[in-house]
């Protein structure tokens, strides 16, 4: 099973979306400073989660979420949405 993950800085409150098939492996490496775009935000927590059965399918919901660019779609799949 592929996933796509949202994880969150407890340092700058930035977010961090990606996929892969290893979820621990993946996090333990943005926390290890591994990943350059995560190095200066660790440590990373897991905010969202979901499971895809293809690397594809994965990929192109990523790029979906990425899309939404932290407005109102984000927001509201996050739960952080307290619009009308």
């Amino acid at each position: 099973m592929f996933k796509i993950y949202i994880i969150q800085s407890l340092v700058n409150d930035r977010y961090y979306i990606g996929h892969t098939e290893d979820i621990n492996k993946r996090v333990a490496k943005h926390n290890a400073g591994e990943v350059k775009s995560t190095k200066y935000g660790k440590p990373w927590k897991i905010i969202h989660l979901e499971e895809y059965s293809s690397r594809s399918e994965a990929y192109q919901r990523e790029l979906e979420i990425k899309s939404y660019k932290g407005g109102i779609k984000f927001k509201k799949l996050l739960g952080l949405w307290k619009g009308g």
